[in-house]
């Protein structure tokens, strides 16, 4: 977008998410979609008739782009046209396409314990631990504060989760001393993990690099992210035969599709179920024929 003649457009699709409360990372993500558009047309991007968005999600497939990245592309491009614009009809060549859902990459108990004790330090090892022993997304963990932690009632209060959503997560024992450990070192005031600048809170950015040092430190070979902790606190859960649904208030999943991904990990759940096979009368072995 040029800063004179796009400005005032930009500024109204600000005003457009901001109407709908969209987060500041939903905008951020819409406008350098809306940017890129305008790269690929070479002209302001209002101009865009339907057949150029369709060349354009061409493009976008055969340059390699994931489905992921195409879809965040269609939503923002559809709201840029139909609420920003009013010209829904420009985008309805637009379409989100299929992704395969993979399984997730879970550690074992036995590579978390490894995990956590390879963390640099009193103040990850707690971030960390929140992670894992409250199934907490990265951007949960670095926004905690120290008030969210209730340990009369052994909760943790999660502000503006995913969706804008409030909700309570679960403060065990031991995540509780874990806290209380890292709280008597630093003695943070307002962020429980703050950042260099304690006006600031621990950045994702610099949480996922820790990830990454510490999982080399343990020696663990599998690919792990901090969403790694919280898809192995689910599955941990799930094999504890503790009831999908209450996981599914726990990790603040809006749809139980969203967490019955993890019955398709649960490899201790999948081990104890008995065959319908071995139910059956015990076959009889088969005999070599005798010879002619």
């Amino acid at each position: 977008m040029t800063s004179e003649a796009m400005s005032p457009l930009r500024r109204r699709m600000i005003e457009d998410m901001t109407v709908r409360k969209f987060v500041e990372k939903t905008q951020k993500d819409y406008i350098r979609y809306v940017k890129d558009l305008t790269g690929f047309l070479g002209r302001s991007p209002d101009t865009a008739t339907a057949e150029d968005l369709r060349r354009y999600q061409l493009h976008l497939t055969n340059s390699g782009a994931h489905p992921p990245r195409i879809n965040a592309t269609v939503s923002a491009l559809r709201f840029f046209f139909s609420v920003t614009l009013d010209r829904a009809e420009v985008s309805r060549l637009l379409t989100f396409v299929a992704h395969p859902r993979k399984i997730p990459i879970v550690l074992s108990p036995e590579e978390v314990v490894r995990f956590l004790e390879a963390a640099p330090g009193p103040k990850y090892k707690a971030a960390l631990g929140a992670a894992y022993g409250a199934g907490l997304r990265v951007s949960e963990v670095v926004a905690l504060k120290v008030s969210d932690v209730d340990s009369e009632r052994m909760l943790l209060r999660i502000e503006q989760g995913k969706g804008s959503k409030d909700r309570f997560a679960m403060l065990s024992p031991q995540l509780l001393e874990l806290l209380r450990d890292w709280w008597r070192i630093e003695r943070p005031r307002g962020w429980l993990f703050p950042g260099q600048n304690p006006v600031n809170h621990l950045t994702t950015r610099q949480l996922n690099r820790v990830v990454h040092a510490t999982a080399d430190a343990a020696e663990i070979t599998k690919r792990v992210t901090p969403h790694t902790l919280r898809h192995s606190f689910a599955t941990h859960l799930l094999e504890q035969k503790i009831d999908i649904r209450v996981i599914q208030v726990l990790l603040g999943h809006a749809k139980l599709d969203t967490t019955a991904l993890y019955t398709r990990v649960a490899t201790t759940t999948i081990r104890e179920v008995m065959s319908p096979l071995d139910r059956l009368t015990p076959l009889r072995p088969t005999r070599d024929k005798p010879p002619a």
